[in-house]
């Protein structure tokens, strides 16, 4: 049976892996054109059941098994009584093998195909089955006109695996890309339907494993777990007899001149996730500013390094960034903390002055960058990382040996040791400013907790994708401070505080 949004597996694979997985299947005795019939057939399920009332089909087929599968959607719908039709993008002879049979039974069935041309009509449901997984290089003619046309069209499009253009391997646009509204994948989810520009084009994301069993995936390495409910790391319950001193205390460290709310937020952000103590050193002028805001911190008013040493000595995890600025005072704060033999979140104006190579980065850290830091990070354009943002939050984790969380649409968790996790949750209305301080603050809080990087950054990202999808439900202009409860309460229901 083919799995709604919430039911989908956890494997994210990259296309090899995938093509792996298919000729396992065939090898295990399923014909190739079996497949190729379960897969339209998920297809066609699919497809009907987003749209009930539709009877017109039109399919854009290029010349591969994608093309394969388009051809017999194309024959059940006619089958069905649908007014269809193909129209072939490229030269049709070039179909082989099942994808050849898959033509001649759309034939057989009476179905209308024609090349397609500019001016060709488009009506109905727009069946997407141009490029498949394979697609390496950017798109070319006449492929980027029939995507254009089909983006261009108005009409509701279904993608045959992927949207055509999109690379399974990293989610990005490989020129031009098909957005579709729903998409029906196959075997092994890709990576790229989850990250990148994604989000974008997939649109609704329904998975068929085409009856593989579970000896095909057997010893196929995933590319990166897929966050949900029933693979996060969990806080575990606390003892009725719990006190502040069990559950860390978290020290951050921010907000220089015009910055001051940064820090603010991740302070509260950690004091609302369960830290035990929370610990704040910012300028001497935020300081009322703080103990109006979370009277609960204990603020201290820092104007050089020299006064955060004693309380380096009595807190057990450092969250450095949030508003720090990159001037000297700054920069002294950031030395202090780098010398600290402490777990450790750096974040904005921390990771900006790490690439520039004033300071190194201390053991046990978790940097969370946006992609333009990352960029600056490893050396590259931000278009470069986000062409490969899974290949970017890896080559990060090596090259500082610390987890990272590289944000943005589908954000990845990456640990030096290769582990790679994803979480596609969010919404567009969390594209504002300050939301990487309270995650900050959070993630530091799950340390202090107990949680080592990993963990604690998975959890973290998951907690804020979901609080930002449901307070985004209320439409635009979220703050960040409207997390924050939501993260209270979803952090509460995924792990209660009495057992």
């Amino acid at each position: 049976m083919p799995h709604t949004k919430d039911q989908l597996p956890d494997a994210l694979y990259g296309a090899a892996q995938v093509r792996e997985l298919d000729a396992r299947l065939i090898a295990a005795g399923t014909p190739g054109f079996e497949l190729m019939q379960r897969a339209a057939h998920a297809t066609w399920r699919a497809l009907v059941r987003q749209w009930p009332s539709a009877t017109e089909l039109t399919v854009l087929a290029g010349h591969g098994n994608n093309a394969g599968d388009g051809y017999l959607v194309a024959a059940m719908a006619q089958r069905a009584g649908w007014s269809v039709r193909v129209l072939a993008v490229g030269d049709p002879q070039r179909l082989q093998g099942d994808a050849a049979q898959a033509r001649a039974e759309a034939l057989a069935e009476g179905v209308v195909v024609q090349g397609w041309q500019a001016e060709s009509e488009m009506r109905g449901i727009i069946l997407d089955a141009l490029l498949g997984t394979g697609l390496s290089g950017d798109v070319r003619e006449p492929y980027v006109s029939a995507i254009k046309a089909i983006n261009a069209s108005g009409l509701p499009v279904t993608a045959v695996d992927i949207p055509s253009g999109l690379s399974a391997d990293s989610g990005h646009v490989l020129g031009a890309a098909v957005q579709a509204d729903l998409t029906v994948t196959f075997i092994g989810l890709k990576i790229g339907l989850f990250t990148g520009d994604a989000a974008d084009h997939v649109g609704q994301l329904v998975f068929n494993d085409l009856q593989a069993s579970a000896d095909i995936y057997r010893d196929i390495p995933i590319i990166a777990q897929r966050l949900n409910t029933a693979n996060l790391p969990g806080l575990a319950a606390r003892a009725p007899t719990s006190h502040k001193g069990r559950f860390g205390h978290v020290l951050l460290i921010g907000g220089d001149h015009g910055f001051g709310g940064a820090i603010l937020l991740s302070t509260e952000t950690a004091l609302r996730s369960g830290a035990g103590m929370v610990s704040l050193a910012t300028r001497p002028e935020h300081v009322a500013a703080a103990l109006t805001r979370v009277p609960e911190a204990m603020a201290l008013g820092t104007s050089s390094a020299n006064q955060l040493m004693g309380l380096l000595e009595k807190v057990s995890v450092l969250v450095v960034g949030p508003g720090l600025g990159q001037a000297s005072w700054g920069r002294a704060l950031l030395s202090a903390a780098a010398n600290a033999a402490l777990p450790q979140v750096w974040d904005a104006d921390a990771l900006n002055l790490l690439a520039s190579g004033f300071v190194e980065l201390p053991k046990d850290c978790v940097i969370t960058p946006h992609p333009g830091e990352a960029a600056r990070l490893l050396g590259i354009s931000t278009a470069e990382v986000q062409a490969d943002r899974p290949a970017a939050a890896l080559a990060l984790s090596k090259k500082y040996t610390a987890v990272v969380v590289l944000k943005g649409a589908g954000s990845l968790i990456a640990h030096p040791d290769g582990r790679l996790a994803l979480c596609h949750e969010g919404h567009p209305a969390m594209a504002t400013a300050g939301l990487g301080d309270v995650l900050a603050g959070l993630t530091g809080a799950l340390l202090a907790q107990g949680l080592d990087g990993f963990e604690a950054a998975c959890l973290a990202v998951w907690l804020h994708a979901n609080a930002g999808r449901q307070q985004g439900k209320f439409g635009r202009g979220l703050a960040a401070s409207d997390l924050i409860p939501a993260i209270r309460q979803l952090l509460e229901e995924q792990a209660p505080c009495l057992k």
